[in-house]
């Protein structure tokens, strides 16, 4: 049976210090990696085929930092196709290759691009512009922020990602671990769990917490206080 494990970077320097970050590639805390190294210890046990993160840096250190403490000893590689990294970036070596765990990074799983909001602290922006029309622009599912992206159009870019690269690989048997963050990880339970419009505004993906799914019966079973049966 195939496996999805998804996790939200740990906090990251933004996050502590209260600012829209979107697509401005801040790296993790000191708490972030913290978190990321306690969301490795639990699935630690878990045997890992493949991973997928976003392209900003707090989400690969998440998955680089949690895959550190797994008990396999294998060592995730990000995965390379273009470029200079892609020609000489190959091992040549059998052995070694098959203690390698293929990470690819992809920009579909980046964070919600906040528009003229990042880099800005969000008590200030509540200062500014008024307590509701800030829960609009971060709460409401298809109003964006100036120049931004709302969580539907999020949505629009992550979800044919997932569904095209990513959920083939847990059907076929696999255990998918992706890294990513609130906004990208809500679209995707958004379609797992078949929440409506509404009932995706109230849902909170902490950072380093890990989401545990199994596929069997032809569905994606969510896991939300242990992880999978018979791990």
């Amino acid at each position: 049976m195939g496996k999805l494990i998804l996790l939200r970077h740990g906090q990251s320097e933004w996050n502590k210090k209260n600012i829209f970050t979107g697509w401005i590639d801040i790296p993790l805390s000191t708490q972030g990696i913290d978190e990321a190294l306690e969301a490795g210890r639990e699935f630690a046990s878990i045997p890992i085929d493949r991973i997928y993160t976003s392209t900003l840096i707090r989400g690969t250190m998440t998955a680089m930092l949690a895959m550190s403490v797994h008990n396999s000893g294998k060592v995730p590689v990000i995965v390379h196709e273009e470029g200079k990294l892609g020609e000489w970036g190959k091992c040549y070596d059998k052995e070694s290759e098959e203690e390698l765990i293929p990470t690819i990074q992809a920009w579909q799983l980046n964070e919600r691009m906040y528009g003229e909001l990042q880099g800005k602290n969000k008590q200030k922006i509540r200062e500014i512009f008024g307590d509701e029309q800030v829960h609009i622009w971060r709460r409401s599912y298809d109003i964006p922020p100036p120049n931004g992206e709302s969580l539907k159009m999020t949505a629009e870019r992550t979800l044919p990602y997932f569904d095209a690269e990513i959920l083939p690989k847990v059907k076929s048997g696999e255990t998918i671990l992706v890294s990513a963050h609130g906004n990208s990880l809500r679209s995707i339970v958004m379609e797992l769990d078949a929440l409506s419009e509404e009932e995706v505004l109230q849902l909170e993906i902490p950072t380093g917490k890990p989401l545990f799914y199994e596929y069997r019966d032809g569905k994606l079973y969510p896991h939300r206080k242990t992880p999978f049966l018979g791990v």
